[in-house]
């Protein structure tokens, strides 16, 4: 049963990394688009690029970070929990996708994964060890603090950008922010990549491991052609619902805020997978970052109705993985 597991396995996460590129092309290509800053062939075009450059460099850092957080049991035992979470990430990604509401792919993965363990230990079977206390300080925890970071740092910047071009006309003001909105609309896509890259090999790599393999860097090439393959093919199809929710029904800015929310977005992304090797969803940060950003104007046009929706699905992806997860693994672990 260890091969179908582990085929089932790489199966899923190839259509899960497929809809990350798909949903999430639209966090680093709305804003862009909205201002026109970029015509929207050409920003998918240049986000499907750099995402593929930063998955590609998200190999080794996911092979120097390794799997010590996520100690999977060994054979068809562990292989179940990744099927599980994967499963129930799929399936909530894509009714997000079909509502046009953004939400974090990390989120729906990782609750998955405490579902399916949760579901493991109360069956009697081989847990996650220390699933709990790894899930908060690794993963929660970061999550909850980056979407407040994005806010307050793109609500704070935006008082030094307008100093800066205080004196210059703002059709001047416009069309240079909109060339570097075209720069750091790569930048997100990249930071994307590299962030999201990431924890696809390490679920790639914990599942060669609970398959009795080795730590997966001789197949580091098959690995990288499938995760660089499905992020990109994803993002060239591009997921254009919930690009107009962010860039047209949520709020209404101008090129300067738009370009302070990308490079805000873009600078937690870094730091998180470089400098503390915390997991950053580009969508929170991209859709709190253009929240604060938005905010901070004489006028702000937030739709307070729109913006309630998607705080509440961001709230309901960790509960609904979580419970999704939880009756996919009851289930295989009666048929095991």
């Amino acid at each position: 049963m260890i091969p179908v597991f582990l085929t089932a396995t790489v199966l899923l996460t190839a259509v899960f990394t497929f809809l990350n590129g798909f949903r999430d092309v639209s966090s680093a290509v709305a804003f862009a688009v909205r201002s026109r800053a970029l015509t929207a062939s050409v920003a998918v075009l240049q986000a499907a690029l750099f995402n593929l450059i930063g998955v590609v460099l998200a190999f080794p850092v996911a092979a120097a970070v390794g799997t010590d957080w996520m100690h999977l049991p060994s054979g068809t035992s562990g292989l179940s929990l990744l099927v599980s979470a994967l499963a129930s990430g799929i399936v909530w990604n894509i009714l997000t996708w079909w509502k046009g509401m953004p939400s974090s792919s990390t989120h729906a993965l990782f609750g998955g994964l405490f579902g399916a363990g949760l579901a493991a230990t109360l069956k009697g079977g081989n847990d996650i060890p220390q699933a709990a206390d790894a899930l908060w300080t690794a993963v929660g925890l970061p999550l909850l603090v980056s979407p407040v970071a994005a806010f307050v740092l793109s609500y704070a910047l935006v008082w030094p950008v307008m100093w800066i071009a205080r004196n210059i006309q703002p059709s001047v003001v416009n069309r240079r922010f909109r060339r570097a909105q075209a720069i750091t609309a790569g930048a997100v896509a990249f930071g994307h990549g590299l962030q999201d890259g990431q924890r696809t090999f390490l679920v790639m790599l914990a599942a060669l491991l609970a398959a009795g393999y080795d730590d997966g860097q001789s197949l580091a090439p098959m690995l990288v052609a499938l995760v660089a393959g499905a992020m990109t093919v994803g993002t060239l199809f591009g997921g254009w619902r919930i690009s107009h929710t962010l860039g047209h029904r949520m709020i209404r800015v101008d090129p300067l805020r738009g370009f302070v929310t990308q490079a805000v977005g873009f600078a937690l992304q870094f730091a998180g997978a470089i400098g503390l090797g915390w997991p950053i969803s580009t969508t929170h940060t991209m859709t709190a970052g253009m929240w604060g950003a938005g905010s901070n104007q004489r006028f702000p046009e937030t739709n307070r109705k729109v913006m309630i929706r998607i705080l509440g699905y961001w709230v309901a992806t960790p509960l609904a993985t979580v419970a999704m997860a939880f009756i996919v693994q009851m289930a295989l672990t009666a048929l095991l």
